[in-house]
Order: C-alpha cells, then sequence, then structure tokens
C-alpha cells in the first residue's frame, strides 16, 4: 500500500452517451530502451512559458478560491459533484491563497481573512478517540471531512497521517508567508504553531520507527506503514521537525532502507522509482530539493529533484513505447498518476481483454503499475519544474489537441481516456463520440500541484517561502540532508553534488543486477493489465 490509499468516492451520476468504438490504429514499433542520465535542465535557459501557462494558473486558482467554503476554510476533495471535504485540499488551498495574493488576483486583506477563518475552523473542530462527531484525534484530522461542519464524513474514512501532513505543509507555508504585524498575520502565525505542535506522530509508530499510514476508531491502526519512495517524504520530515511530538532520526534512516526494492533502472532512466508521478512531486511542492541530499542521494551522487525529473522522463519514454497500444500516447501526450477513471469494468480493445478502473492510482515504473490508457494532465503539467523541456509542449498539446472537451472554467479537467469508447454506465464522467472518456470533476489534490509547480517555475515561490520555516529546515537536517541553501550562515555551500564514493563502491556490485531485473519487469509490463486467468 504505497500508493495513495484508494477510498470510495461518491461521486456525481454521469449521463450515459451512447457510442461507438473509435478507429483503432495499428501498433507503433517499439524503439529500443537507451539508458541516458537525466540532468537537470540548466537554470539560466529555462524555457520561457507561453501565455497559455498565465490562463492555467489563474484558472487553477480560481477553483481553490470560489470552491472552499467561505464560512469556514474547507475546500472539497472534487467539484462540481462536492461530496465532502478533503484536509489534503485545504493544505493547499492554504498555499493557493498567497499565490493569488502574488499574482493580484485577491488582496492581502481577503486572504489573511479567508486563511484566518480556517485555521482557527481546525483549531477548534472537537477531537477525540469517538467514532462520530469529531474532526480528528491526537492532532491528526480525518481524510474526509463534512463541508459544513467539519466532523468525519462516515465510517470508511480514517485519520490520516499523509493527509494530515499536506495541510499541515499548508499550515507551516501560511505561517512563515504571513510574516507581517498586523495582528490576525500574528494570530495566523499562533494558531500554525498551536496546530503543528498538537500532531502526535510517535502515537502512530506501532511498529517504530515507521510511521502507520492511519487509524479507525473502529479498529484501530492501519497495519500498513509508510514504505519504500513515496509522497511520505513529507509525513516523515514534518514528525522530524516537530518541537512536541518528534520522531527520533532513526525514522528516516529506516525508512529510506525500504527504498532498496525501488531503485533500478527503467524506460532508460535510472532513478528510485514510484510509479504514479504524484509521488514524486508532492513533497516537493514545498521543499526544494535541487541541491540539498541525505545520505541515500549522497551515495548516489544524486538528489530526489533529479529523481523526479528522471521518474517524468520515465514516463514520458513508456508513453512514446506505449507498449499496450494505447490511443494517442506520444511524446506529448502522456502522464499517469492517481486520478479518475471511467469504470471498473473489462473491456476487449484491440483483440484483448483489458482492465479498466474509475477512480485508481495509474503509473508506469518498476513496480507501482497500472495503466489503462486515463491520462490525468495534472501529471505532466506538476513536473513543469524538473523537465519543462518536455511538459511545456505536452501541455500545450493536450490543450490544443483535446481541449473543446477537458479544459473549462477552472482549467484541465482530472483526466480523459481517448481510448475508452464503450456504450456501458460509467462511474462518473461523460462519453464524447469518437473522442473517449471525459472526466466531469477537478480534483484538489490534483489541482493544487499545477498551481504551485508553475509558480515554483516562475519564480521559486512557493520553495522561498518554505525555507524561512524553521520546522521544515529541523526536520530536513534531523533527516540528514545538507548542502545548497540548509548551509550553516558562514559556511560556503558546495558547488557541486557530493557522492559517498565508499558506499557508491559497495552498491556497484549490484547495479548489474539491478538493470536485468528492471529490463525482465519491463518485459512482464504488457501483461500487468490482463485479468486473472488470462
Amino acid at each position: 500500500m504505497n500508493a495513495r490509499r484508494v477510498v470510495t468516492l461518491t461521486l456525481l451520476s454521469a449521463a450515459i452517451v451512447g457510442c461507438q468504438k473509435a478507429p483503432e490504429q495499428p501498433a507503433k514499433p517499439k524503439p529500443p530502451v537507451i539508458l541516458v542520465e537525466a540532468d537537470a535542465p540548466p537554470r539560466p535557459m529555462k524555457p520561457e512559458l507561453p501565455p497559455l501557462f498565465d490562463d492555467i494558473e489563474r484558472r487553477t486558482f480560481q477553483f481553490f478560491w470560489d470552491t472552499t467554503n467561505e464560512v469556514n476554510g474547507l475546500s472539497p476533495d472534487r467539484f462540481p459533484s462536492r461530496p465532502f471535504a478533503s484536509i489534503a485540499s485545504v493544505g493547499y488551498a492554504l498555499t493557493a491563497y498567497p499565490i493569488g495574493i502574488e499574482n493580484g488576483w485577491v488582496s492581502r486583506t481577503q486572504a489573511v481573512d479567508r486563511t484566518l477563518l480556517t485555521l482557527k475552523f481546525f483549531r477548534d473542530l472537537p477531537m477525540g478517540p469517538q467514532r462520530t462527531g469529531k474532526g480528528g484525534y491526537k492532532g491528526f484530522y480525518y481524510h474526509f471531512l463534512d463541508m459544513q461542519q467539519g466532523r468525519r464524513y462516515d465510517s470508511w474514512v480514517e485519520l490520516s497521517s499523509v493527509d494530515t501532513a499536506l495541510l499541515m505543509m499548508g499550515v507551516l507555508f501560511a505561517q512563515s508567508y504571513y510574516s507581517g504585524d498586523d495582528p490576525r498575520e500574528k494570530e495566523i502565525r499562533e494558531i500554525a504553531d498551536t496546530l503543528y505542535k498538537r500532531v502526535d506522530w510517535p502515537w502512530l509508530q506501532q511498529r517504530a520507527p515507521l510511521i502507520s499510514m492511519g487509524w479507525f476508531p473502529e479498529s484501530g491502526f492501519i497495519d500498513h506503514d509508510w514504505m519504500g519512495y513515496n509522497e511520505a517524504m513529507m509525513v516523515y520530515i514534518l514528525a522530524l521537525g516537530s518541537p512536541t511530538h518528534p520522531v527520533s532520526p532513526d525514522a528516516w534512516t529506516v525508512w529510506t532502507r525500504t527504498y532498496d526494492n525501488d531503485w533500478g533502472v527503467y524506460q532508460g532512466q535510472e532513478y528510485l522509482s514510484f510509479g504514479p508521478l504524484f509521488g514524486h512531486q508532492y513533497t516537493h511542492v514545498w521543499v526544494d530539493f535541487r541541491d540539498i541530499q541525505d545520505a541515500y542521494m549522497r551515495e548516489r551522487g544524486s538528489t530526489y529533484f533529479l529523481n523526479s525529473r528522471s521518474a517524468a522522463l520515465a514516463q514520458r519514454e513508456y508513453a512514446i513505447a506505449n507498449p499496450m497500444n494505447w490511443k494517442d500516447y506520444g511524446e506529448n501526450v502522456w502522464g499517469l498518476t492517481a486520478s479518475d477513471g471511467p469504470q471498473n469494468t473489462t473491456q476487449e480493445y484491440r483483440g484483448e481483454q483489458r482492465q479498466f478502473r474509475h477512480y485508481s492510482s495509474r503509473g508506469a515504473g518498476l513496480r507501482e503499475n497500472f495503466d489503462d490508457g486515463t491520462i490525468a494532465p495534472t501529471a505532466a503539467i506538476a513536473s513543469i519544474v524538473f523537465a519543462p523541456e518536455e511538459v511545456i509542449p505536452a501541455t500545450e498539446e493536450m490543450h490544443k489537441r483535446y481541449g473543446d472537451y477537458i479544459y473549462s472554467s477552472y482549467g484541465f479537467l482530472d483526466s480523459f481516456n481517448p481510448s475508452f469508447n464503450y456504450d456501458i454506465p460509467i462511474k462518473t464522467g461523460r462519453l464524447v463520440p469518437d473522442r473517449g472518456w471525459v472526466a466531469s470533476d477537478y480534483i484538489g489534490i490534483d489541482q493544487g500541484p499545477i498551481l504551485t509547480m508553475i509558480a515554483n517555475y516562475r519564480n521559486d515561490f512557493v520553495w522561498d517561502v518554505m525555507k524561512k520555516n524553521p520546522h521544515i529546515r529541523k526536520g530536513l537536517e534531523r533527516a540528514g540532508f545538507s548542502g545548497g541553501w540548509l548551509t550553516p550562515e558562514g559556511e560556503t555551500a558546495p558547488t557541486t553534488l557530493q557522492k559517498d564514493e565508499k558506499a557508491a563502491s559497495a552498491r556497484s556490485v549490484g547495479i548489474a543486477e539491478s538493470r536485468a531485473a528492471a529490463a525482465q519487469e519491463q518485459k512482464n509490463n504488457t501483461n500487468r493489465n490482463q485479468p486473472q486467468g488470462k
């Protein structure tokens, strides 16, 4: 369970549009896999963003400003179906408001008012171990809350460590951004500190030093801990930085030891793999990993930033290779992550039985793989800081080819699937004749990375604000990160990435085996989506 937990969502019923299958195209020959280096793009040479990105940024900001409950600050998990609030969406909303200030879309007064009422609401929510009537427990909050009252939405909703972490990243961002002498800005900083300090991280260490994914009042702690490389970087960083309930540094050390099965070669990139791209993006929204390294990355002479670049490039190469022959995949149509999809069903596609899903994690990597032809624009666009030379043309191409169907009031709808042309009941979204399935909702945790990563690409905005936060800095330092912006004042930061040659030599024996295993894994990819028994 390394991927984002998939929960049963109450979705908007969609009209069924009858249509015939689109004409099928012959499979393209597959190019050979070539191992390449994932060098970071030179900062002075980064491509200029075309006007389309101005529009995407503004529309995506408006999603958070318009759909958030003005009375309590709760942001919906999705819109327009808007069944419940997501605490992770709130974390992104708190980060979005200052982007609106900087761009002149809202006033500082408006953003301060919205932020302060949000933080007060979370501070005052009833907390406790009871099954109903509470918003959280032990400083953690339930993944989904009722939009009006802020109480646990239903019995299937967990007290979530990673979604609380996403909320807290937004809370700490607000703490660092609103640095003025205005009494309301001071109150924002104080309440943010209160919310962060009361999260009892060790309470979720039932199998210490790892941290559990969460807790249910009905059944107790979730049996799965955060292991392997994924979005849980922020969980451990926040837990390490806590001034009141910190975990010990060995939590990071032990967690990174669980990476071993995720390092290898995929689509010509040697990197720490996690199939859905959200795992390579979420923590990076708030933390600038370009020049800082922990022991794991020092051993490999790399950074988590370069690792995310490799992940994006590997997904693009996967789409070009298109081993499952999905419609329209290519150099500018790519991007798999957790997203909406058409339906849980098995249908015939190009003479084979293929599995499709509605909401699900989708990805391409060494192990976290599922691909049913559903593309999520957020996967590519939120990789803008890592691979702008690939993301910019992909964004323009998706807007040009599919914009009439997938680009609307708040930017890109969550996802689309050109290969799904089946006249059957669908879970959500709609069928466009001869164009396939299109989502009907925007999802907060997919909108957030689009907006924030564009802001980071323009001027490092979110990163620079977060560098000022002492809790984040402490968490990174206790995890063993150093270099770059973490270099103590008065010392000179390294001009090149550090590499632990002794450790690198010790692991070099296993590189050939890693690459051989990765090659075998790629051969098996075409069978990933076959129904059981096929």
